[in-house]
């Protein structure tokens, strides 16, 4: 009988993706498929997401800063009012630090930004599902 290896046994990651932007959407989609994800579902507005996430229910969700109907920021906090364990990395453009910090703050995982160097958003995302990577600095919610 043949031996199964650990990657055998390793069922992949669930993966949800919300951005405006198809491209930004297949990219990072190929990224979570090189490291063992499946994307489950795409989103392209705020809305879109919140509803996919609670249908759909990721082991994680790729969250763009700037989409149309509802921004990332205020997407995140509906998700994390009703999943407190949501895994969520917000994805933008360096342009919106302050965003970005306030989406820590409001619980998001980390931050990948645009466009993707391909080896650190994989190791991004793969320390956040195997929970490596430390809470929101931020003492208060804002």
């Amino acid at each position: 009988m043949g031996q199964r290896t650990d990657e055998a046994n390793t069922k992949p990651f669930k993966c949800l993706v919300a951005d405006d932007s198809t491209f930004a959407r297949k990219n990072i989609g190929s990224i979570v498929a090189k490291i063992g994800g499946v994307v489950v579902g795409e989103a392209s507005n705020g809305n879109e997401a919140v509803e996919l996430y609670f249908k759909l229910r990721p082991d994680l969700l790729l969250l763009d800063i700037t989409m149309p109907q509802q921004d990332g920021v205020d997407t995140l906090r509906k998700i994390v009012e009703g999943d407190k364990e949501a895994k969520v990395i917000m994805v933008s453009s360096i342009g919106h630090k302050e965003m970005i910090w306030r989406a820590l703050c409001l619980g998001a995982k980390h931050f990948i930004t645009k466009p993707y160097n391909a080896e650190y958003a994989g190791w991004i995302i793969k320390s956040i599902l195997e929970g490596k990577k430390e809470e929101s600095p931020c003492a208060t919610n804002i």
